[in-house]
C-alpha cells in the first residue's frame, strides 16, 4: 500500500535527557569504567544498553556501589536522604538530574518549611515523584487522580500544589481543579512545573491526528512515562496508538487500513530510533516521512562542574 507518515517535531531526545547523557558519556572518557549511575539514567533500553557497553553500570540503590566510587544520579532526581547515603559511604556524586526536577524539588521544600501541605499531582510509583515526595515526606501528599483531590485531608493546613514533570496540562488541570473546589484557596502549580519537551511533544501529537494521521505509533520504552503519555493523548484526540520500542519488527497487520501514520518519539528516545521506524515504514510502502512542527526547542541546560571542560 501507499500511505503518508506524519513525523512530530519535537520529539526525541529534551535538554535534560541530553545533558544526563552526556554527563555520563563524558564521566567514562576521563575515568574510563565503571562509571555507577544509580537507575537507569533515563528510560530507554536501547540507550541505557549503549551506556553499559560503554562501561556504565546502573544499580537501583547506592548500597550496591562500592565506597569511593563514581556515583551518576539520574535524570529524574533523589531524595536527600540518597545523597547523605551517598556522602556516608563516600562516593563521588555527580549530579544528572534535570534542572527541572530540581527546580520542583525546590518549591517543595519552600511550601513545606513556609506551613503547606504540599499536594504533589503524579504516579506515586514513578521515580521522579518518589524524589520529590522525599524532600519533605511529612508534609507531602501525592495525588493521583481528582478523586483523591476530592479526599484530602488538609490537616487544617493551606495547600500549594506542585507536579510530576512528565504529565500534561491536560493531566494536571482536572486534579487541580478538584483541589480547589474541595479546598478553596489554592496555591496552584507554576505553569513550568510542566517540562516544557512534554507538552512540546504532547502538542505535536494532537496535531498529528488533526492532519490526518489515524494511527500514531510512539517509539519508548514501556518505563517512560512521557512515552507512555504520548499514546494517552493520540487516544484521547481520537487516533489509534501503540507504543513501540523502535528496534522490533514492525508487524505490518499493525498498518491495516491507515493511509495517513504519525510517527513521534518519547522524550527518552534517541533520533536514530526514528529513523529505523521510517526506513521500514518506507520498505511496507509509505512515503518518505512529512515533519510536522508545533514548537522549536533551543534550550540547553549546563553541565556539571565535574565534567565540564575548559
Amino acid at each position: 500500500m501507499s500511505g503518508r507518515v506524519l513525523l512530530a517535531a519535537p520529539r526525541s531526545f529534551c535538554a535534560g535527557v541530553d545533558r544526563a547523557i552526556e554527563i555520563v558519556e563524558r564521566l567514562l572518557e576521563q575515568h574510563g569504567p565503571p562509571v555507577y549511575v544509580r537507575h537507569q539514567i533515563v528510560h530507554n533500553d536501547h540507550v541505557v544498553r549503549r551506556l553499559e557497553k560503554l562501561g556504565a553500570v546502573f544499580v537501583e540503590h547506592e548500597d550496591e556501589i562500592p565506597p569511593g566510587e563514581i556515583c551518576v544520579l539520574s535524570a529524574h532526581g533523589v531524595a536527600p536522604a540518597v545523597k547523605e547515603r551517598c556522602q556516608e559511604r563516600g562516593l563521588k556524586v555527580v549530579d544528572a538530574v534535570c534542572p527541572l526536577v530540581s527546580k520542583v524539588h525546590a518549591e517543595a521544600r519552600r511550601y513545606a518549611d513556609s506551613g503547606h501541605l504540599v499536594a504533589l499531582v503524579g504516579h506515586a510509583d514513578h521515580v521522579e515523584v518518589i524524589g520529590t515526595r522525599g524532600e519533605r515526606p511529612d508534609a507531602t501528599v501525592v495525588i493521583e487522580s481528582p478523586e483523591q483531590a476530592r479526599e484530602l485531608d488538609t490537616q487544617g493546613k493551606p495547600v500549594a500544589v506542585i507536579t510530576q514533570t512528565t504529565l500534561s496540562l491536560d493531566d494536571v488541570a482536572p486534579i487541580v481543579d478538584a483541589l480547589g473546589e474541595h479546598v478553596g484557596g489554592l496555591r496552584r502549580p507554576a505553569a513550568d512545573d510542566i517540562c516544557y519537551a512534554t507538552q512540546n511533544r504532547q502538542d505535536a501529537v494532537k496535531e498529528l491526528h488533526a492532519l490526518g494521521a489515524t494511527l500514531i505509533l510512539v517509539i519508548g520504552s514501556d518505563t517512560s512515562s512521557n512515552a507512555q503519555r504520548l499514546v494517552e493523548v493520540a487516544e484521547a484526540a481520537g487516533a489509534e496508538a501503540t507504543l513501540i520500542d523502535g528496534e522490533s519488527p514492525l508487524d505490518p497487520s499493525l498498518l491495516a487500513g491507515h493511509a495517513v501514520v504519525g510517527l513521534t518519539a518519547g522524550a527518552s528516545t534517541p533520533e536514530e530510533l526514528v529513523r529505523s521506524v521510517a526506513a521500514r515504514l518506507a520498505e511496507l510502502g509509505y512515503d518518505a516521512p512529512e515533519e510536522i512542527t508545533v514548537a522549536r526547542e533551543d534550550v540547553h541546560f549546563r553541565l556539571p562542574r565535574e565534567v565540564a571542560t575548559a
